[in-house]
């Protein structure tokens, strides 16, 4: 669900759901006021600032003393996630009252880290905790170090996904951009994780140390797989290392098994369309061949080298798949791309690029023009 679909959900009947929750605890809460109130203020605005108006709204109608106010609150969260339930599906009408827990919480430490712990079980916790690491870092990396190791999946996945460096939808944490060490502490924790969600988390949090430490998380992925070479070990590495390997790193390349070699190349590319318009998509075609005496396996990302307003290109890379080629063979992969209108891309016509790369080896640029 994009955020333009998921801000409609945060409205007077989101503000009803968190009442029904609360009047059972607390029968005085005026659950058509807070509705009323919440429909007069949103209608004009974006997702988080729904989100913000809602936890404003439910400040105003709780007890004044928070640690009474933020006991009800997770007296009524109902039922633990279980692996598999998303938190979008399931309890995105949560965001609220961890809205409410990560801004006026901040003068109790404890009761909110105990809150965030609570709220994670049935939605997510990684925005909430971010003012704790600011303001009472020492508290909150001790209180982490013990979240990644408790019998919840959801617990264990706040563990890692709190402490990104660049969590998406939050504010950079500067200081593990810069040092991202206690980071990787945890993450040492959790690495051959049981949980597919805990592993998830686990692999985007390297990713994230990757832009900045590209040596640290290939040398942690390393001692990794020298600590425990597991099938769920190599998974994290694998879509951890992702932008490594898109950039053709070699030393990433060959810890994943796809060893840079000039002996594989790219020996055709073709398109179905050398004028697509921005709305519509292209099909990649290119022909992979294994030039060496072994047989190979083989990864395979392309590149899109898209025109700015001052006509200059930049790459951004995308997977395309992964094959394994015999001595001598060749074989032919394809993918469609779209140019679909989103948030994140500003598209400007005329010509663009687009290489191949297998195994780090990279094609000559392919021109293509981009239609309005």
């Amino acid at each position: 669900m994009s955020d333009s679909q998921l801000k409609h959900h945060f409205d007077g009947q989101c503000a009803r759901r968190i009442a029904a929750m609360l009047q059972p605890l607390l029968p005085t809460f005026a659950g058509d006021d807070y509705a009323a109130a919440v429909d007069a203020r949103v209608a004009p605005l974006e997702l988080k600032a729904r989100v913000q108006v809602l936890s404003e709204e439910l400040h105003a109608r709780l007890p004044d003393d928070y640690p009474t106010a933020v006991q009800l609150l997770t007296a009524s969260l109902g039922e633990e996630l279980r692996e598999g339930q998303g938190m979008f599906n399931e309890s995105w009408y949560l965001m609220p009252v961890a809205h409410y827990i990560e801004t006026y919480g901040l003068a109790h430490p404890e009761q909110s880290l105990d809150a965030i712990e609570q709220i994670t079980r049935r939605h997510t916790g990684e925005y909430a905790i971010r003012p704790y690491l600011r303001n009472w870092h020492e508290q909150t990396m001790q209180r982490v170090a013990a979240w990644a190791q408790s019998p919840s999946h959801n617990v264990r996945r706040l563990a890692s996904e709190g402490i990104r460096p660049r969590l998406p939808w939050a504010t950079r944490h500067d200081p593990f951009i810069q040092n991202p060490e206690p980071v990787i502490r945890i993450l040492d924790l959790l690495n051959n994780d049981p949980s597919p969600y805990v592993r998830t988390s686990v692999a985007n949090n390297l990713n994230d140390i990757s832009k900045d430490h590209p040596a640290l998380a290939l040398n942690t992925a390393i001692r990794w797989l020298a600590e425990r070479d597991s099938d769920a070990t190599r998974w994290i590495i694998h879509k951890g290392l992702r932008s490594l390997i898109k950039a053709g790193h070699p030393e990433a390349l060959a810890l994943i098994g796809a060893a840079p070699d000039p002996a594989i190349r790219v020996s055709a590319i073709w398109l179905d369309n050398d004028r697509p318009r921005i709305g519509g998509h292209m099909t990649i075609t290119a022909t992979i061949s294994n030039h060496s005496r072994q047989t190979r396996d083989i990864l395979v990302d392309y590149h899109i080298h898209y025109r700015h307003a001052d006509g200059s290109l930049h790459p951004a890379a995308y997977k395309m798949g992964r094959l394994r080629l015999g001595a001598g063979e060749s074989a032919t992969i394809q993918k469609r791309h779209p140019f679909r209108l989103i948030k994140t891309r500003r598209y400007h016509p005329g010509q663009h690029g687009l290489t191949i790369q297998a195994n780090g080896n990279r094609s000559d640029i392919h021109p293509f023009d981009l239609e309005p």
